[in-house]
């Protein structure tokens, strides 16, 4: 009766498990130190990055038990077998060959959750980001359905228990919004809202439609990781920096005080205006959370154009021009193109995004497994 074996761990990725461990325990020891506590911002580094691969470590560290113990019954089986075995031998033996598709199953399955884990790992160490919502095509509508989908948003963040810190928020004409940006710090945010990134397209019948007739309209989503290396992306050398009077419609001064930051990122050409608060100090700091958010994703999509062929990304390109879904308000669907599969749309514009988050999550986690 042949022996049941179990799919190996590549040795490299034993080797990068190995080192996650070694990580894991150099965090922990740091973790307890006094310099640590008296350092609120490198102690939330630390928990960040110990949140996200504990999980890796725990798994691997159970794949290992059961390794050992896979090896363990293999060797008792086999000696089972061998000539002049003893009755109780064999009777040991065969207990032993009873409980390997067991450990086979569980080896397996641990094996598949550590690489689902792993190649996920940097999403979890992306403790905030900042979640840009601008109207595209179809004037007055696009601006309510951007406002439809802020509002998506904001009730899934609070489901979720995230902070929600509008940075800046520009209503439409006649409702809704044109712009806004704003920050979401909490766990998992990341990796629930970073396949929002694209253009989000609806059909209904607009409140302005006389004729009842349906209108197609977009909202353009962008979605920027702000991790905690971030900080350090730009240098401040190379961004100019301008105060000046906030500016409402038609381009009056708003106030007298220059309290508007303008920022320019000379590298790149990326510019970033922040006026919606009153104090200098406040807007500064939004303008330039903001910044280095934004060239971080340039710097990240640079670099993942450079090393498409070699690794799967997130799903879709996340760019503003690709259509990722379309909310049709007859059918009362949302269809998701990536995934090509319709949810309930009310449960969505309710902030209930869990289902698709998931399906789009274990999707992307295939192909990412898959690229390896």
């Amino acid at each position: 009766m042949p022996v049941p074996t179990a799919d190996p761990l590549p040795h490299n990725l034993i080797r990068r498990l190995d080192e996650l461990a070694a990580e894991l325990a150099s965090i922990e020891t740091e973790l307890g130190t006094p310099e640590a506590a008296a350092n609120p911002r490198r102690l939330r580094e630390l928990s960040i990055r110990r949140g996200a691969i504990v999980p890796i470590v725990d798994s691997y560290r159970e794949w290992q038990s059961s390794a050992v113990e896979y090896a363990s019954n293999s060797a008792l089986a086999a000696l089972g077998s061998a000539v002049g075995a003893s009755p109780s031998d064999r009777e040991l033996a065969e207990l032993a060959r009873d409980e390997l598709p067991a450990l086979v199953t569980r080896m397996d399955q641990l094996r598949d959750s550590i690489l689902a884990t792993l190649v996920t790992s940097e999403d979890r160490a992306v403790g905030s980001l900042i979640l840009e919502v601008r109207q595209g095509v179809g004037g007055d509508e696009a601006a309510l359905f951007a406002g439809d989908l802020l509002q998506m948003y904001q009730r899934f963040a609070q489901r979720r228990g995230w902070k929600w810190d509008e940075m800046e928020v520009k209503p439409g004409d006649v409702g809704g919004i044109s712009q806004a940006i704003i920050g979401i710090a909490g766990q998992g945010a990341w990796q629930a809202l970073g396949y929002e990134g694209g253009t989000h397209q609806v059909k209904r019948v607009p409140a302005t439609e006389a004729q009842g007739r349906v209108h197609t309209s977009t909202a353009t989503v962008a979605v920027l990781p702000e991790p905690e290396e971030v900080e350090s992306a730009v240098d401040l050398a190379e961004v100019k920096e301008m105060m000046t009077t906030a500016q409402g419609p038609g381009g009056q001064n708003v106030n007298k005080v220059a309290t508007a930051v303008h920022l320019i990122h000379l590298p790149t050409g990326l510019e970033v205006r922040m006026q919606e608060t009153r104090s200098q100090t406040q807007n500064r700091e939004k303008a330039w959370k903001l910044l280095r958010a934004r060239v971080y994703e340039r710097r990240q999509a640079e670099a993942n154009a450079r090393r498409s062929e070699q690794r799967a990304s997130i799903i879709g390109s996340g760019g503003r021009a690709e259509k990722i879904r379309t909310y049709r308000w007859k059918e009362n669907v949302a269809v998701d193109h990536r995934l090509e599969e319709s949810f309930n749309l009310q449960p969505l514009l309710a902030g209930d995004l869990a289902s698709l988050v998931d399906a789009l999550s274990a999707f992307d986690v295939k192909r990412r497994v898959e690229a390896l």
